[in-house]
């Protein structure tokens, strides 16, 4: 199985941690996050990784070539030059993450998840790890599970392709950070006009009214967001909890 996992970003909320590293090697519990997730993934069955870098990039290719005990293929997908964002870090690495599903799973997020239950409903392009967790920002979604729309529920600001879609008919939940794609995503972004440098979110907010794009509920989910500072001090106890 394939996956990609996001280190490419700059990290800024763990300043001034990440003035002199990567996210990515923060520690957490006496190694890297990337460590951590690396290892999640392999007992997962995922033995196909791409890590994508630009904050330090050097750093982390130095790292993933040092630590031999990995034991699954990781393959880099270089940003160094210009930093893509998420959907534009994905078509990037097209050409590493070859044919079939992928998951992508940010390196800043710790989950009591199991990986490996994944599925994309059929005739899907991608499913969406999303929680009742609380946060200002939620995507929205139908009764079938089905991805309409995004709400700020702070600023009351909405988008969907949907015109006057009303996020209180909708059933609205929290983003994980994990997410499974369709290898059909690809052509997808190519058919909509997504090249460069893009959030993913733009992408799903709009390719979900011609394609079908679904939210998993896991019962019991936890999801722990390592990208902010108070959060690395919960991080053992979450570690000895999963």
């Amino acid at each position: 199985m394939k996956a990609m996992i996001f280190a490419a970003g700059l990290g800024t909320r763990l300043r001034p941690l990440t003035d002199t590293m990567p996210k990515a090697l923060v520690p957490v519990g006496g190694k890297p996050m990337l460590y951590h997730l690396v290892q999640r993934l392999k007992a997962s069955g995922y033995d196909s990784i791409v890590v994508n870098v630009h904050h330090f990039s050097q750093m982390i290719k130095d790292y993933l070539a040092a630590e031999d005990n990995f034991g699954v293929d990781i393959q880099v997908s270089d940003e160094s030059g210009f930093l893509l964002d998420t959907g534009g870090g994905i078509l990037k690495a097209e050409p590493l993450l070859g044919e079939g599903s992928f998951l992508i799973h940010n390196v800043d997020i710790f989950s009591n998840l199991e990986l490996s239950s994944l599925v994309l409903p059929q005739g899907a392009l991608a499913s969406l790890v999303v929680s009742e967790r609380k946060t200002s920002r939620y995507l929205l979604f139908d009764a079938d599970m089905r991805l309409v729309g995004w709400t700020n529920v702070s600023t009351g600001e909405v988008r969907s392709p949907w015109l006057g879609l009303d996020p209180s008919s909708c059933r609205a939940l929290a983003f994980s950070g994990i997410h499974l794609c369709s290898h059909g995503i690809f052509d997808a972004f190519r058919r909509l006009g997504f090249e460069g440098r893009f959030p993913i979110m733009d992408f799903y907010l709009k390719a979900c009214r011609d394609y079908p794009i679904h939210g998993i509920a896991p019962e019991g989910l936890k999801v722990l967001d390592l990208g902010k500072p108070e959060a690395l001090q919960a991080a053992d106890d979450f570690l000895e909890g999963v």
